[in-house]
């Protein structure tokens, strides 16, 4: 019966996903992304200033895609979050690293578009591990 049970727990241990973002270092990484994006609590604490062009980044950990209702979103990321799709670390991660190719994967649909046009080339887990850490 332990070899059951220790096996089980191997099992799961190697199908989780190994994603370990540095919160410290997304922070310095988010940066790049406050030109369109802030990070604004419900009570209205800035987190961090930006802009305006990108939705709010509070709470995207966990948050269903496209779900910002002060936010006009394009067609594609519309969808997706029509589809019941919800932002972890690692889909907002891919996504900030490629958002075209994300939607087109993510919806299997090769005309997909993004307004965000943005690549963030390093970092994205980190940011991600950020964005997580700052609505606990």
């Amino acid at each position: 019966m332990t070899k059951f049970i220790l096996l089980g727990l191997t099992v799961a241990a190697l199908s989780a996903p190994a994603f370990a973002g540095d919160p410290a270092a997304g922070e310095d990484t988010f940066k790049k992304c406050k030109a369109c994006h802030s990070i604004v609590a419900p009570d209205g604490t800035e987190i961090q200033k930006g802009g305006r062009t990108g939705p709010n980044l509070y709470g995207i950990i966990g948050k269903g895609v496209a779900s910002d209702p002060d936010f006009s979103y394009g067609d594609s990321i519309a969808a997706l979050g029509a589809s019941g799709a919800v932002w972890d670390e690692a889909s907002l991660a891919a996504y900030t690293a490629n958002p075209v190719e994300y939607l087109k994967t993510a919806l299997g649909d090769p005309a997909a578009k993004s307004k965000m046009s943005f690549k963030l080339a390093a970092g994205g887990e980190d940011v991600a591990a950020y964005l997580a850490s700052v609505a606990q």
